[in-house]
């Protein structure tokens, strides 16, 4: 339903009907839009965590898991995975009310964390020690993937659907931790 219309499109009668409840089901399980956002926020951010990290049990260096992230089919995802649009439409909407950002700052922080423990892990097994802080890596990776995110939204035609794994290579590259 949001994927379709967006979240101001999206009455809660649509939302029910398209999820086959009645309004009542509806208010049974949330207490208003707002918190079924958040939830579906949730629930994309532990669907992400959970994927990441089962491949880096696969792919624990670096190279291997980013030519794995980029394969990855992400077809299957949560409706937040598959459409960008949706996705920073409703970090927006969550970031708009000051009394929402709690729950969005808690799940940015896993964001971060999972980043920090993929690149804390592939840099042990690849024998490097990281250079720079983990944790400020993922913030910046985290910054950049969802920049690319957004530069692909309002112009396709110069920002490739890899754009943000190319560009970690680039980095890579340029720093001295992948061939050239």
């Amino acid at each position: 339903m949001f994927e379709d219309q967006g979240i101001g499109g999206a009455s809660i009668e649509a939302i029910a009907a398209a999820a086959g409840f009645t309004r009542g089901a509806f208010y049974s399980n949330f207490k208003s839009k707002d918190e079924l956002i958040i939830a579906m926020i949730e629930d994309h951010v532990e669907q992400s965590i959970r994927r990441n990290l089962d491949l880096l049990a696969r792919h624990n260096n670096l190279a291997d898991f980013l030519d794995a992230l980029k394969s990855m089919d992400r077809s299957q995802q949560d409706p937040l995975g598959r459409s960008p649009l949706l996705h920073m439409e409703m970090i927006l909407f969550v970031a708009r009310a000051e009394k929402r950002r709690p729950e969005l700052a808690k799940r940015l922080r896993a964001r971060r964390k999972l980043i920090a423990d993929i690149v804390e892990t592939t840099s042990k097994n690849s024998g490097r020690n990281a250079v720079l802080n983990p944790t400020w890596i993922g913030a910046i990776l985290l910054a950049m993937e969802d920049g690319f995110r957004l530069h692909r939204l309002i112009d396709p035609e110069t920002t490739p659907p890899d754009s943000f794994l190319r560009a970690i290579n680039d980095l890579r590259r340029a720093i001295g931790i992948a061939p050239a």
